[in-house]
């Protein structure tokens, strides 16, 4: 803990106030002293939630009463903690305590660490976001999908960029297509021979064939509460993919309702900010919905991203791939698309989906990238 030395300190800063007597240590520093009211104003909401009353006013660290306190707060957190700390403590804040003030008041949200926690808190709460707020919140989701973005792209387009072509070369300079023999044998006249040598002073790089892909590329995307941070993920992919040649994406997201973002495939932020998180789910009705999109099911991928916890009949979603895997369209079905790929799921359902026809995985975007390679290729 920053500016806290020595190890009794540190225990009863983590402790809380009630270790006061136990401990007996030497009055707190003047810097210790705004830890402890920062932490307790927050994490003394654990001794509420077991049936503790407090006798007496909760002391000046307290986030009950006016917004600009909470703000304050925020201000005092920002200033103690490193950032990873203040990452968890907001975190804390709007899963644990649920102070979703932190999210519809102004102040406040400017004062909260962009980031994927806090991204997947305002896509849950966007039915509530208005005003001023809403025109934040965008600015935060656009800056938070900005870097994951940025994260992936380059990785993707790699991963779907063609073979080397090794008879032909290109003006453009690219490390990763770098002809070396062919570099050495175009600066042989320039051989240094006292000095043994090899003056360069023209560099080759090879052309790369590029991947003629005449495919549609459905995302059909469960919003369920439990699915957030594949909802993320599935629509910067979105953007990435509707971005390569040749490839139409579209993407489709569910509850028990069905929305078709397409038109929004190619900026992550509207799609998200179309997201409504939560509610039931009926994962046939939105693969119904999905088959009508389809042209061409021989040059159709339809990944569906979900946890396959059906809330309408099993049987008719099964009934809807198998039709669409005899159709030869190339199935796909993700129980999880993010950084990690730890998936809570229903695994009798995606076995049954696998019987038909539908391929069954946890990905992330990279490994999503290369499957699709491998399918269209």
């Amino acid at each position: 803990m920053a500016g806290v030395n020595r190890p009794l300190d540190r225990w009863r800063l983590v402790l809380g106030r009630y270790a006061d007597r136990r401990l007996e240590t030497a009055a707190l520093s003047g810097r210790q002293q705004r830890i402890d009211a920062a932490l307790e104003s927050l994490y003394g909401r654990e001794y509420e939630g077991r049936g503790l009353r407090e006798t007496g006013p909760r002391g000046p660290g307290s986030l009950d009463g006016s917004r600009p306190r909470l703000v304050d707060w925020l201000g005092e957190v920002r200033d103690l903690f490193p950032r990873e700390t203040v990452e968890v403590i907001e975190r804390h804040a709007l899963e644990r305590y649920g102070l979703t003030e932190l999210v519809t008041d102004p102040q406040a949200l400017e004062k909260l660490q962009p980031n994927q926690e806090l991204l997947r808190t305002l896509l849950a709460l966007r039915g509530h976001l208005n005003g001023e707020v809403l025109v934040i919140a965008r600015r935060i989701i656009r800056q938070v999908v900005d870097e994951i973005r940025r994260q992936l792209e380059a990785e993707v387009r790699q991963v779907f960029s063609g073979r080397l072509n090794r008879f032909r070369h290109s003006p453009l300079p690219i490390g990763r297509n770098f002809d070396v023999h062919g570099t050495i044998r175009r600066n042989l006249r320039h051989y240094d021979v006292e000095r043994a040598r090899l003056r360069v002073e023209s560099l080759r790089f090879f052309e790369r064939n590029s991947r003629r892909l005449p495919w549609d590329v459905i995302l059909c995307v469960d919003q369920s509460g439990s699915m957030a941070d594949s909802v993320i993920h599935s629509a910067v992919m979105a953007g990435i993919l509707g971005g390569l040649p040749s490839l139409r994406v579209k993407i489709v997201v569910f509850d028990t309702n069905v929305v078709d973002l397409s038109d929004h495939a190619d900026d992550p932020v509207e799609t998200l900010m179309r997201v409504q998180l939560g509610g039931g789910t009926d994962i046939g009705k939105a693969m119904r919905y999905c088959a009508q999109l389809i042209d061409n099911p021989q040059r159709t991928v339809l990944v569906l991203v979900s946890d396959f916890c059906e809330g309408a009949s099993p049987a008719d979603l099964v009934r809807t791939v198998r039709s669409l895997a005899e159709a030869r369209v190339r199935l796909l079905g993700l129980a999880s698309l993010d950084g990690q790929a730890e998936p809570v799921h229903d695994r009798d359902m995606a076995a049954r989906l696998a019987d038909c026809g539908m391929r069954i995985a946890a990905l992330t975007p990279r490994r999503l990238a290369k499957w699709l390679v491998e399918v269209i290729s």
